[in-house]
């Protein structure tokens, strides 16, 4: 495999920084990039960034990416072969084809695309927590769902690479070689596409079609639009033409601001997870928390208080276990439920009497439900929830109880939240975080203060 190529030089004999490679690189794929904004390494919240040179109005096209620029599995140089052998490239994340095009693209000096992925030399950058440690991992982020998501994805990485693409490589020793292509550097590329890929959206008309849901579009790298910054209170949005992509202002951005997409409505625990970053917790509008069923089953056992109760509870769960998975979770946000319907019917099922559940299996279900679905949500929101039945209230106070002692080694829920709170309000303290410190506090402060919330209004 060849080397990778040298920088390009200036007239003066000086080379080109990475940045301005991918920039004069852009150039020459038709990328119109507007003057009033740059890519900058100054002046933004990570690495790279885009900021404006000017005031920009609502409605102005900060850039436009020509389809022929977007990396992918069919425009990549190995796409034919993708192509002609893509019924041995199936797996459950859909994302083989475009990963096998990253890692023949990046270790090519040839690439078309090699002024653009120069710009991650080694990958040092990205910071997921699936590159930290079990220790650390387990240190910082117990209790708030990130362990169970790494795990699962280093399994399903590894499986992978040796299930799919090790074969499709061996096959193939002229484009790919497992001695540069190795599981590491896979590893890191996967991170890559978590943090940098886009899907266009399914067309309107095809999400109207109601007889076979269609699988999602591939991930494809957009070159411009990745080095954009997310945050949930957004300026800029990408939208998909038929030619090209173009990256619009949505609200006014005023002179030396910086551009912001947004990746979606996404919680702190997901943006570490996926992109290796996290919003302050108290400005992620989307910030969210889990109870798992499981802990609403656990709640509702220690409310038992005689063995017809527990034997009671014990069939309360058996039917709620037809109904959702055991691995369910309730998500709550910073508003209220947002698995409102969900957790509404766990409730109505482990607060039943007995002659209920014996009506509800012997009918095989409710009869029609008359409560509609804004009633529901009006119901499990932060203004409802005070006003729900006592026995109802009980089960999510205990519930959230439960969840947030999970954050701890068997203390209770209010020296599990000192603990943050004290840092969150040191300042000093603050400052003296390393970054994984701080974003691992992100997470786990902003769900802990949804749970603490969830709790005073439930409490009797």
């Amino acid at each position: 495999m060849a080397a990778r190529a040298k920088r390009a030089k200036v007239e003066d004999g000086s080379e080109l920084s990475p940045l301005q490679s991918f920039l004069q690189w852009c150039d020459g794929v038709g990328l119109e990039l507007s003057s009033k904004v740059c890519v900058s390494k100054e002046g933004t919240v990570a690495e790279y960034g885009m900021l404006a040179k000017d005031d920009i109005e609502e409605g102005e096209v900060l850039f436009t990416i020509p389809r022929s620029a977007l990396l992918h599995q069919g425009t990549t140089k190995v796409s034919t072969l993708l192509e002609k052998e893509q019924s041995s490239l199936q797996n459950s994340s859909g994302w083989v084809p475009l990963l096998l095009a990253l890692l023949y693209e990046y270790t090519s000096s040839q690439s078309h695309w090699k002024a653009y992925l120069s710009l991650w030399t080694d990958f040092k950058t990205l910071d997921h927590p699936m590159f930290w440690s079990k220790e650390e991992r387990g240190r910082l982020l117990k209790g708030t769902g990130v362990l169970e998501a790494v795990d699962r994805d280093l399994a399903n990485i590894q499986r992978e690479y040796t299930d799919v693409v090790l074969p499709f490589m061996t096959r193939h020793p002229d484009l790919w070689n497992p001695g540069t292509h190795t599981l590491d550097l896979y590893t890191q590329l996967v991170a890559f596409v978590m943090a940098y890929s886009f899907q266009e959206p399914q067309d309107e008309e095809d999400e109207d079609e109601e007889e076979e849901e269609k699988p999602p579009n591939p991930p494809m790298m957009v070159p411009m639009a990745d080095m954009l910054n997310h945050v949930s209170n957004h300026n800029a949005n990408l939208e998909f033409t038929q030619d090209s992509l173009k990256m619009v202002c949505v609200r006014p951005i005023h002179k030396g601001q910086e551009v912001f997409n947004t990746y979606g409505q996404i919680a702190n625990w997901q943006l570490l997870h996926m992109y290796g970053f996290t919003e302050p917790c108290s400005s992620n509008s989307n910030d969210t928390a889990d109870i798992p069923v499981t802990n609403l089953y656990e709640a509702a056992a220690r409310g038992a208080q005689s063995d017809l109760d527990r034997q009671l509870v014990e069939e309360q769960w058996e039917v709620l276990c037809q109904i959702m998975e055991e691995k369910a979770a309730f998500v709550f946000g910073k508003q209220g439920c947002l698995t409102d319907t969900e957790l509404h019917t766990a409730l109505k099922v482990l607060c039943m009497s007995k002659e209920e559940l014996s009506e509800f299996k012997d009918n095989e279900g409710w009869e029609e439900d008359d409560e509609d679905d804004e009633k529901i949500s009006l119901a499990l929101s932060n203004e409802g929830l005070p006003e729900l039945k006592a026995s109802w209230k009980r089960l999510i106070y205990e519930a959230a109880f439960l969840t947030l002692r999970s954050y701890g080694d068997g203390e209770d829920e209010e020296k599990v939240m000192d603990v943050d709170r004290a840092l969150m309000e040191d300042k000093a303290a603050l400052a003296g975080l390393s970054c994984r410190q701080w974003k691992a506090l992100q997470v786990r402060y902003g769900q802990k203060s949804i749970l603490h919330g969830l709790m005073e209004l439930t409490k009797s």
